[in-house]
């Protein structure tokens, strides 16, 4: 697969959704977690997309309890949790494994086009963060310290890209 809109998740209600849906957006793609040192940067998240969704940015949040069983709730649960907590509007999907054998395809994909620290494709953390530009390529991996505030810069130049 060449690009991110040859995927398709489900909402976090379970309702299919077609990346390709966001065709010519720029997207920041994000595995999350409820009950993690990191799941304040929501607030952060839901800022960019209120922010930038005007100018061609979505948010995608990926539910993982793969890190410290730091995400145990049901899919249900966790979209309350942070809408409730966060006031989070942005695109919630539905819990996915974001590594190995189980890892989505949409993960795999990801962390091959932009593999982490020593060509690792491994996810080593809740939080970790894809930006993918307007025609589908991953741009750049940030780290799950990297806040979301930390990469406005990246997105304002995804954004003025053609």
């Amino acid at each position: 697969m060449a690009s991110v809109y040859d995927f398709e998740a489900n909402l976090i209600d379970g309702k299919p959704v077609k990346l390709s849906t966001f065709k010519g957006k720029v997207l920041l793609i994000v595995n999350t977690a409820s009950n993690c040192g990191f799941t304040p940067q929501f607030a952060g998240l839901e800022a960019l997309h209120e922010k930038y969704a005007d100018k061609g940015l979505a948010v995608l949040g990926f539910p993982s309890n793969q890190f410290g069983g730091q995400d145990p709730g049901t899919n249900e649960e966790i979209g309350a949790f942070c809408t409730k907590n966060y006031g989070v509007s942005f695109p919630m999907m539905e819990k996915i494994d974001v590594n190995g054998s189980n890892a989505a395809p949409l993960y795999q994909w990801l962390t091959k086009a932009k593999p982490g620290l020593l060509g690792s494709t491994a996810i080593k953390w809740n939080f970790t963060k894809f930006l993918v530009g307007r025609d589908g390529t991953v741009l750049k991996r940030y780290a799950p310290l990297d806040t979301p505030a930390s990469l406005e810069r990246d997105v304002e130049a995804a954004l003025a890209a053609a």
